[in-house]
């Protein structure tokens, strides 16, 4: 495999990361498309940052969107097309023909949505494609035991799809997934708004007002803050306060359906592996796992240690990079 190139990506609802055996995370990239429509086929404009900056302030002939969907491709074509660019990219200007590429999936998808990914992968320019799905990613990334004998709890909450896994010797033994993630909390937010204020914003208000003062659970120096939007009594604009508390009240809908999905799998785990992560505790990934008071939150439901894994947005494809500098067989 002289002229092979092996790259691992953690193809998200929200960014796309890209890993290169020997060089590490080599490409993060909002996973966003922006395409010319007026053209049939429809031509591409631009992809990742640069698309995103597009969204909302396109003229009728171009539209950006995002081609994934609560962790599972919405639109093949457009995915193919974002893969595509962000391969060519990690090869650069190498001599490497086309590359080995490993890709990280829901546990949760169908036999359909698993063809679809690998056949995007592979009309993207892959040569071999193979698929890992995104909590035993996680897992390794994390640096948990997953090839002992002993129970390991991870949970990767996204911005579309929230999983969570118990792993021991090399597999998945129960598992369970929700599509529902930041962008739904994101989401929450825009309509709570909404419908207490009479205030419309838009998404990235709404992900500023989840990172700025959004928390799971109560906490120390809890504070308000002053949002912009379109009145929707008269169509002008207005300023209206947003307390911690509020948005804690909008998001918490979300949040529980997280908490009872990851109660859900406890319940499913052997008592054996249970006791394990009782002992060790439960480990969270992903974008919305950095949401304040999230892991108290778990923590006081299940009365178990939970912590946050190190690099929690960067786990995923961390772990898909391991599988490939370890070799991993069918890689």
């Amino acid at each position: 495999m002289l002229f092979s190139q092996d790259i691992g990506i953690d193809l998200g609802t929200s960014n796309t990361l890209v890993y290169s055996k020997g060089k590490g995370i080599i490409i993060r990239e909002p996973s966003v498309v922006a395409l010319d429509v007026r053209e049939t086929p429809s031509t591409l404009v631009a992809v990742g940052a640069e698309a995103k900056t597009m969204i909302g302030r396109t003229p009728g002939s171009i539209t950006a969107e995002r081609p994934i969907k609560n962790g599972v491709i919405a639109d093949y074509e457009m995915t193919a097309d974002m893969l595509r660019e962000l391969i060519k990219k990690a090869q650069g200007n190498s001599l490497f023909n086309r590359a080995r590429v490993l890709l990280c999936i829901p546990s949760g998808v169908t036999e359909v949505e698993r063809k679809a990914v690998h056949d995007a992968a592979r009309n993207a320019g892959a040569r071999y494609v193979s698929l890992i799905e995104v909590p035993m990613a996680a897992a390794i990334g994390a640096g948990l035991p997953v090839g002992e004998p002993v129970g390991s709890m991870i949970a990767d909450l996204g911005a579309g799809t929230s999983e969570v896994a118990v792993v021991s010797l090399g597999d998945i033994v129960a598992s369970n997934s929700v599509r529902v993630g930041g962008d739904d909390m994101d989401d929450a937010i825009i309509a709570y708004i909404r419908r207490k204020h009479n205030l419309l914003i838009g998404e990235r208000t709404a992900e500023d007002i989840k990172i700025k003062i959004g928390s799971a659970y109560p906490y120390d120096g809890e504070a308000a803050i002053n949002i912009k939007g379109r009145n929707l009594v008269d169509g002008l604009p207005k300023n209206v306060e947003i307390t911690s508390a509020e948005v804690r009240e909008a998001i918490s809908d979300c949040v529980n359906q997280i908490v009872d999905m990851i109660c859900d799998t406890l319940d499913k785990t052997p008592p054996e592996l249970a006791s394990d992560i009782l002992d060790r505790g439960i480990t969270l990934s992903g974008g919305t796992a950095m949401l304040r008071g999230f892991d108290k939150l778990l923590s006081q439901v299940t009365k178990m240690p939970v912590k946050v894994c190190a690099n929690p947005l960067d786990c995923v494809a961390i772990g898909t990079g391991k599988c490939l500098e370890k070799n991993v067989p069918g890689i």
